[in-house]
């Protein structure tokens, strides 16, 4: 039996959320959230949780049915399983939510250095790279880094018409095709996109591209639990299925509607109450572990484009959201912490907190008196107790903040904390009144972007750019 079939063994992993720190009880009225104000926020919640599973159920919010596709995801196991043999190197090409699921998933769930380990003590797991820009010093030093004889390429756009990954997928086909031949290529790409046409597809289909679907109802920034994830996590030697039962558990607990016993639906209450009605207009991740900060980054992305919207849905201006922003515990306690602590009130913190690293390193018994305090001690407490003191003088100060408490990291954890930061997302979204798929000013950028590379549909919008250009310089100094 799996450990996660075992109901004692997922007991012990369930993710808890303290959000004592955000309440009036303990930091005062003036920047705290009162039990009359969760309250009042009851009937909206309600009606927004049941909006949720209308949506869930007409497929729109598709990201919910991921962890239950389990025949996808053995489909994709078994494509890894098979690539892998021959693999000594994954390189992702994507940008955005095309990318940053994937390199959460490696760096969470991974060896810290997992690149610079021998092939033989990484167990045939491949060395994994992101391109996820179009710098050409940074791109140029990943294809020189590796051999195409034992690479694969994951070329991942959901559109098939991304600007930054086609050019990086034209780059490397080339790589390819200058280095083993045309015939070649086909054995060292593998493309993620849309189940339906488009352009990187149609090309990947006349070559004989290996092909994995994204489902249309599902966006770049939810699609960590489909083959976006789930394949380079496969290759990289992760627990799939360990992964997917963590977002089934999450699912099963996030499912109420009860504000007060949904940990997801909690926390997105208490990010639009401290946004709308006590000046938070920031939230700080801040993870106590290095192998949670990616998934701060992924966070950002998520919440940033999801709920900044200009329209709600029923065409009002209302310029919606939190900025999102990525701390590191105990880094930047050296660096951000001076403004959370006595800068303006208009920032939350959600810390992320491991109990247990699974791994020890003990502080030498030392003889300099100074330093007795550290004697015997081990790193994983320090790394905690600073998380605490931290904590604390947060709390001195009046200052909001939230805990989500991992017992441990591992596939099942981490499965379980992306899926309720999804959930999350959706539900805070629903109470802003907003769309939280769509993304219409990365649209517009895009747009953009075609015009001053000279595509053909959008003369206009590169006749505006440089319309706007020849008022550019005008004071400069």
């Amino acid at each position: 039996m799996e450990r996660w079939q075992d109901p004692e063994w997922v007991k012990t992993m369930n993710i808890r959320l303290d959000y004592s720190r955000m309440t009036a009880d303990f930091i005062g009225l003036e920047h705290g959230i009162t039990n009359d104000e969760i309250d009042s926020l009851v009937p909206r919640a309600t009606q927004v949780a049941g909006d949720i599973n209308k949506r869930r159920k007409s497929g729109e919010y598709g990201f919910y049915q991921l962890p239950y596709d389990l025949v996808t995801a053995g489909n994709v196991v078994e494509t890894a399983k098979a690539l892998r043999k021959n693999c000594d190197n994954l390189v992702l090409i994507g940008i955005g939510g095309s990318a940053l699921g994937a390199a959460a998933l490696f760096r969470s769930l991974c060896h810290p250095l997992h690149n610079l380990l021998t092939k033989k003590e990484r167990v045939g797991i491949p060395r994994f790279f992101v391109i996820d820009n179009v710098d050409p010093a940074t791109c140029r030093a990943v294809f020189n880094q590796i051999d195409p004889v034992n690479t694969i390429f994951n070329i991942v756009t959901k559109a098939g018409t991304t600007t930054e990954t086609v050019s990086q997928f034209l780059i490397a086909r080339q790589l390819i095709s200058g280095t083993l031949g045309k015939k070649a290529v086909k054995d060292h790409i593998v493309v993620t996109t849309d189940n339906r046409p488009n352009p990187l597809r149609k090309i990947a289909e006349a070559a004989g591209y290996t092909i994995l679907d994204i489902p249309e109802n599902v966006g770049g920034r939810f699609s960590v639990f489909s083959p976006v994830g789930i394949f380079p996590a496969a290759v990289l030697g992760i627990d799939i299925e360990e992964l997917l039962a963590g977002a089934w558990l999450a699912d099963k607990r996030c499912r109420t509607a009860e504000l007060r016993r949904n940990p997801a639906y909690m926390a997105g209450a208490l990010h639009y109450l401290a946004d709308t009605r006590k000046g938070l207009h920031i939230t700080a991740m801040m993870p106590y572990s290095d192998a949670l900060y990616q998934i701060a980054f992924w966070f950002r992305q998520l919440w940033a484009e999801s709920l900044g919207k200009s329209l709600d849905r029923d065409g009002n201006f209302v310029h919606s959201g939190q900025t999102p922003v990525a701390a590191l515990g105990a880094t930047d306690q050296h660096s951000q912490l001076q403004l959370y602590m006595e800068g303006p009130f208009n920032k939350m913190i959600t810390f992320l907190i491991v109990e247990n690293h699974n791994t020890e390193l003990k502080i030498p018994a030392v003889v300099e008196d100074d330093f007795s305090y550290l004697k015997k001690r081990e790193l994983g407490d320090l790394l905690n107790i600073e998380a605490q003191s931290t904590q604390m003088g947060l709390a001195r100060a009046g200052r909001s903040y939230l805990r989500l408490i991992l017992p441990e990291v591992n596939p099942f954890t981490i499965g379980q904390l992306l899926f309720m930061l999804e959930v999350q997302t959706v539900f805070t979204g629903g109470l802003y009144n907003i769309n939280p798929l769509d993304q219409p000013g990365v649209v517009a950028s895009k747009e953009y972007i075609y015009g001053l590379l000279g595509h053909e549909n959008y003369r206009g919008k590169a006749e505006e750019i440089r319309a706007q250009q020849k008022q550019n310089g005008l004071y400069v100094i």
